[in-house]
């Protein structure tokens, strides 16, 4: 690992002059963007400061690396920092001297953002409370970390048509997104031993695909080989010409599903033919001595190890400040062996906590968290940060969320369905697949351009009932507070359900606002 980071280290002055380059205005954004991904770094739209994207391993967090970013933002004058759809921590508003300071304080501490962006294999995903969930199937996080691991080891090696996303869940809740990822493995039982089921060519954005599941299960050990089996595909097959067709799930609309089938099959067995891959993974011990408690709080969730729990916290759009950032560092300091995770909700979880230390948790982090599923919304950054957002998500997010608060109406607010907030068609706020979602938009009305959003509903990840959402129009970004509170006060709490199979109710509300 040293010869890498020193590989790494070696690569900032070649960064750094491309980044000048872009500053002296040598070279436009988007050469500068095709370069700077592969390094987790993003110029924003001013085009003068930067955003760099730190790759959490699968979100696996450390108290100590954790405490390394809070430190790096404080150093470089930050408010906050950004957890993301895709377990990761953004930091933004940065000059070109302090993101290269970053990479370079983020490699000493084995924080890396390598491979965070560009045409690279991704963070990998996780079920945030794999090894701890009592629905689960059996723990796959050391086969998720083991993955990142490894493309992380092979981050300045690849050349891909674009990106892939690779994740694993450990139950059929899929928390992990693996139904709609370019590859997924999901934990499954036969025989009454451990196997994956596999998921592959899903993806959201333009032209979005449910993922097709492979006609047999694997063996957790061999989850690498079809890792690599896909890449070694995807090199072969993918489109390096059209970057707007370059996704894996393009491949199989080229070949067919049964071809792209066979064919990731011949690369895997190929590719297990030279072997070197297997995962032989150390389980994760996850036992301590617990304490039960009698308490009942919507972010307290009991863990399947007796006595023991995990807190969850939710800054609003995924939005942590450092204060609160401080406070929550300084009550991880008095647990005994915590474990941090992140999820693909913008949120984070404090797991294997006893009674007593998550009673403490949850009051410590009340006032940095939210309770309601509304108020723990998912939205991507979007405008004025990234440059491929039309509106500004976060924006959008707040102003929904004050105007239910408005309303004083605690138990409107308490029922309304948690949203899904995309700043632009890429969904990045996964609101294709989510119950009621939200994509961001540019509307001409009497030839004025107008801030809109699309608004989707009944869309679903969890296997078995996976589907994209259906599209009931556009909407002023104006009105979308007051159409969704209207939409609150009549639907029941399974919204989802409401809206699968009342949409003539559901029309007759949004009809007149509709653009």
């Amino acid at each position: 690992m040293d010869k890498f980071k020193e590989l790494l280290l070696n690569e900032f002055p070649n960064f750094k002059e491309q980044s000048l380059k872009l500053l002296n205005g040598e070279i436009n954004k988007m050469a500068y963007k095709g370069f700077s991904g592969g390094y987790g770094v993003y110029a924003q739209r001013d085009l003068k400061s930067f955003m760099i994207r730190l790759r959490v391993s699968a979100g696996v967090l450390s108290k100590s690396q954790l405490n390394k970013i809070y430190k790096m933002a404080l150093n470089h004058k930050l408010e906050k920092i950004h957890l993301t759809t895709r377990q990761a921590i953004q930091l933004h508003d940065l000059s070109i001297d302090s993101i290269v300071d970053v990479m370079e304080e983020g490699i000493k501490n084995d924080i890396f953002t390598r491979g965070g962006g560009g045409n690279f294999p991704r963070n990998v995903g996780l079920s945030p409370l794999s090894g701890v969930d009592p629905k689960e199937v059996f723990d796959v996080t050391p086969y998720a970390i083991a993955t990142d691991k490894y493309f992380i080891k092979n981050s300045t090696t690849y050349h891909l048509p674009r990106k892939l996303k690779v994740s694993y869940s450990s139950s059929y809740t899929d928390a992990a997104h693996c139904s709609i990822q370019d590859l997924g493995f999901v934990a499954t039982m036969k025989d009454n031993e451990p196997y994956f089921r596999v998921f592959l060519g899903g993806g959201l954005g333009k032209n979005p695909k449910v993922a097709l599941e492979l006609d047999e299960v694997i063996k957790p050990k061999d989850a690498l080989y079809c890792v690599q089996g896909m890449i070694e595909l995807f090199m072969a097959e993918g489109n390096y010409e059209n970057k707007n067709k370059a996704r894996v799930r393009y491949m199989v609309e080229k070949l067919g599903e049964e071809e792209f089938l066979e064919k990731f099959k011949e690369y895997c067995a190929k590719v297990k033919e030279k072997d070197g891959l297997c995962l032989n993974v150390d389980p994760i011990d996850y036992s301590k001595p617990g304490c039960k408690i009698d308490l009942c709080d919507p972010r307290l969730i009991p863990q399947k190890q007796d006595g023991l729990y995990t807190v969850y916290i939710h800054p609003i759009g995924g939005q942590l400040y450092l204060k609160d950032l401080k406070v929550l560092l300084n009550e991880l300091d008095k647990v005994k062996n915590p474990m941090i995770r992140l999820g693909m909700t913008e949120g984070l979880y404090i797991l294997n906590l006893d009674g007593n230390e998550a009673k403490r948790m949850l009051e410590v982090s009340k006032t940095m968290t939210c309770n309601s599923h509304l108020e723990q919304s998912v939205s991507c950054i979007g405008v004025p940060i990234c440059q491929m957002g039309i509106q500004n998500s976060q924006k959008m997010l707040n102003e929904i969320i004050d105007y239910f608060r408005s309303q004083n109406n605690e138990d409107i607010l308490n029922r309304a369905p948690k949203l899904h907030i995309s700043g632009c068609p890429n969904s990045c706020g996964v609101h294709q697949v989510s119950s009621i979602g939200l994509c961001g938009k540019k509307k001409n009305i009497d030839g004025v351009s107008t801030d809109a959003f699309e608004l989707t509903v009944g869309g679903s990840f969890e296997i078995g009932k996976t589907k994209l959402g259906k599209s009931l129009g556009d909407f002023k970004a104006s009105d979308l507070p007051e159409v969704l509170y209207k939409i609150c006060e009549v639907a029941p709490k399974d919204f989802y359900d409401w809206a699968n199979s009342c949409p003539k109710e559901l029309n007759e509300i949004i009809d007149k606002y509709k653009i």
